[in-house]
């Protein structure tokens, strides 16, 4: 018996659900990052496949025809802040971050280097 449900197999797919909440903009913006550092198609696709389970049982409970039908407006809330702020956004974010830290890095090592790599002010 879980949470109550002897007959319902199914609230197993609850707690990635649940957990995708707290943990899941950390995981996006980790596998941003990711994906910054090491361009490819390993590590979008890990990008796409990881969220797939928490939002995708969000998404079949709501669109499953149980006692009302759907409404856009919960729809469209629903996709608004569970997909694009929980797992978009951060993953944005932590892939825009790393690529400007990287270009502002190859810029500093580009003007040292043409600089004949001498630091004037003395400091590191």
């Amino acid at each position: 018996m879980m949470f109550g449900y002897s007959d319902e197999w199914w609230v197993v797919f609850f707690a990635p659900m649940i957990l995708w909440i707290p943990f899941g903009p950390f995981v996006m913006c980790g596998m941003g990052v990711c994906c910054a550092l090491r361009p490819g198609w390993r590590a979008r696709l890990w990008s796409v496949l990881v969220p797939l389970l928490p939002t995708g049982v969000g998404l079949v409970i709501m669109l499953m025809p149980w006692s009302e039908p759907t409404r856009t407006d919960d729809l469209i809330g629903f996709l608004g802040g569970y997909v694009l702020g929980i797992t978009v956004t951060p993953w944005v974010l932590g892939y825009g971050t790393t690529r400007a830290v990287r270009a502002v890095r190859s810029a500093r090592a580009r003007r040292k280097g043409s600089d004949g790599g001498s630091d004037a002010g003395g400091a590191a």
